[in-house]
């Protein structure tokens, strides 16, 4: 009886949303290499050739700023360990805006630009194509949440009706039979490609709803003990109110002049010789590491615009855990928390759960079909 409740329950929420699941899988895959394949595609953007010592920071940047636009302005410079990698320099505007610049020339090399296909893809996968800022994109957001909302529900009365009551049955529904007819093909693609991707599967949804809802997200916050309002980090794990938090917006005349910049850098260079990327800000430097788990983990520095001396730290164990938890929420979404190993399994785990619905429709389509015809043969003779 229960088994036969679930299975209803898999099939009739399946019918309404299995295409836009479809949708949403296929659009979270094509994702989740998208920096890979944009540094390949503009190989000329992101890497330089190493000379023996890079410019002055001061320098760099303060050609970089002549090259703006006077409403824009400089908000901080992303430093990689590997000297091929070109410096990332942050503006104000538009938002999450950078250009690229050679260090050792001081050629501006260009501003960051998302490929369209990735654009399209991000929004399918957060809106449903709906255009940034209409009244459509609130409504594409909202018909993902509850998608992804039910997907929960089909993930788990769909390993719930799979459950074997055999070792027997175990094997049997975790093997894909490809030599006993399309049917039986798609029956097997359907129960072990839903197998082998669930709890993948499950983890994305589970994470995505943050974004979707926010009762849900103060729910996650709540399950972990921490109050969002109480306990709000800035993006970078720094606590409101601090003394030496750095202004969060900037005009383009209060703008840092980078004297010292080059300074701090060398002294946390010097001193963290295993570090993968040294971002500096207006009297804020975080360093980022290379390892398993929040991929979004830094120690953060606070130094004097100033002078350049270093005030406080602020390793990432002793920063705000909503920080913390967002970071882990993001690197669990998009699965690479584990380095490449579970960047590859989030890849196959969403490309086949783009595929689950469509099997589905088949073996519901296969199923109902002899009665259609049947249906209609016997009004045909009625007639």
């Amino acid at each position: 009886m229960t088994r036969k409740l679930f299975r209803t329950l898999h099939l009739w929420l399946s019918l309404p949303v299995g295409l836009i699941i479809s949708a949403i899988c296929f659009s979270g895959a094509m994702l989740i290499f998208e920096r890979e394949i944009t540094e390949i595609l503009r190989n000329d953007l992101y890497f330089v050739s190493p000379a023996e010592k890079p410019l002055p920071l001061d320098l760099l940047l303060q050609n970089c700023q002549k090259e703006l636009p006077d409403s824009v302005a400089i908000v901080g410079v992303a430093i990689s360990q590997n000297p091929r990698r070109a410096y990332q320099v942050n503006l104000s505007k538009p938002h999450r805006a950078s250009l690229f610049v050679d260090q050792y020339t001081g050629e501006v090399k260009g501003r960051s630009e998302r490929i369209a296909f990735f654009d399209t893809m991000s929004r399918l996968h957060s809106k449903l194509l709906a255009p940034t800022k209409s009244k459509g994109s609130k409504t594409g957001k909202l018909v993902v949440g509850i998608t992804t909302l039910l997907m929960v529900f089909i993930l788990v009365s769909g390993i719930i009706v799979w459950t074997p009551r055999s070792i027997k049955g175990l094997k049997k529904s975790l093997k894909i039979e490809v030599r006993k007819g399309w049917r039986r093909l798609w029956y097997s693609l359907h129960i072990a490609g839903g197998v082998y991707t669930a709890c993948i599967l499950l983890v994305m949804a589970l994470t995505g709803l943050t974004w979707s809802f926010s009762w849900y997200r103060q729910g996650v916050y709540a399950l972990f003990g921490i109050n969002a309002e109480g306990d709000r980090g800035s993006r970078h794990g720094i606590k409101e109110g601090a003394k030496e938090t750095p202004p969060k917006k900037e005009k383009r005349e209060s703008s840092s002049d980078f004297t010292h910049w080059q300074a701090v850098l060398d002294e946390l260079a010097t001193t963290h010789s295993t570090y993968k990327q040294i971002t500096i800000n207006k009297g804020l430097a975080r360093i980022s590491y290379d390892g398993i788990g929040n991929q979004r983990a830094s120690d953060n520095y606070i130094f004097d615009d100033s002078n350049g001396t270093i005030l406080s730290v602020q390793p990432y164990d002793e920063q705000p855990a909503v920080g913390k938890l967002q970071g882990w929420i993001m690197s669990l979404h998009v699965g690479n928390w584990g380095g490449i190993l579970t960047r590859i399994l989030a890849f196959f785990g969403a490309l086949l759960g783009a595929t689950l619905p469509l099997t589905g429709y088949y073996m519901w389509i296969v199923r109902k079909l002899p009665r259609w015809r049947k249906k209609g043969f016997r009004r045909q003779r009625a007639i």
